[in-house]
């Protein structure tokens, strides 16, 4: 079956570091474009990031952009979000999704919520304490 798997979230105090790695199983990331995708308790889901597997390039909103940086490895299929500086604020379920796509596409899927991606991740816990 083919799915993302996401591991890397933990509990960090304010100012840490943590890195979120979304694997590919069962297909190939290559030609996809990878979004983060976070969800607070009580709060809508937000698309933070975006990394497009055919280019490299790479797109954040406002809140992380700075702060967060987003990586690919072809050779483990594997797309990677390198989170510093964190925030209590940035505590959130992270997930992240694939669509074979460009990021202006899947970027402006996050405003239609009608949009479906093409596979999403179980999500990770990322939790910062103040």
């Amino acid at each position: 079956e083919a799915q993302l798997v996401e591991s890397g979230g933990g509990l960090v105090q304010a100012g840490g570091s943590l890195r979120l790695s979304c694997a590919g199983s069962g297909f190939a990331l290559d030609g996809y474009a990878i979004g983060w995708f976070r969800q607070a308790p009580g709060k809508e889901r937000e698309g933070i990031a975006c990394i497009d597997m055919s280019d490299g390039s790479t797109y954040y909103v406002d809140s992380v952009k700075g702060r967060f940086t987003g990586s690919s490895d072809s050779a483990k299929n594997t797309v990677y979000l390198q989170m510093n500086s964190l925030k209590p604020e940035d505590t959130a379920v992270y997930h992240c999704a694939a669509d074979w796509s460009q990021c202006s596409t899947l970027v402006a899927g996050w405003f239609d919520t009608s949009y479906e991606y093409d596979y999403w991740g179980q999500g990770t816990q990322v939790t910062i304490s103040s």
